[in-house]
């Protein structure tokens, strides 16, 4: 079984190409996936967003949690961070290692995942395009 910790250390030595030029700060951002046990999405919706607050001194800039209209077991998580470091460091916080305690018996082990670079948009500070 896929734990939420491993499906979420996955960036670490990839290279993007992009409009960023050198110097230029780029912005991390993810987006994922996770599939709850019958009967769980609020619950775990609830766990997830219950330690949002104290992310942002992290250095995430975007956290969303979504459910899904065509599935009722599944939850959607948009990210976006200073740096791939920071999102991987969020990892360590302890009000994050209790959330993904509490979560975790409520999952099917069911994930996907995506690391992108962040080239700008409504609301993204500090990105290269």
């Amino acid at each position: 079984m896929l734990t939420l910790s491993a499906a979420s250390r996955i960036m670490t030595g990839l290279s993007f190409a992009g409009r960023v030029t050198e110097g230029e700060r780029v912005l991390y951002g993810y987006i994922g996936s996770m599939r709850t046990k019958k009967g769980h999405r609020d619950d775990v919706i609830e766990i997830l967003l219950s330690g949002a607050d104290g992310l942002r001194t992290a250095g995430c800039q975007l956290y969303a949690v979504c459910s899904d209209p065509a599935d009722a077991e599944a939850i959607w998580v948009s990210e976006i961070w200073d740096s791939a470091d920071h999102h991987d460091a969020s990892l360590q916080l302890p009000a994050t290692k209790a959330a993904i305690g509490r979560a975790m018996p409520l999952l099917t082990g069911e994930f996907t995942r995506q690391e992108l670079m962040v080239m700008g948009g409504i609301g993204v500070t500090g990105t290269g395009g």
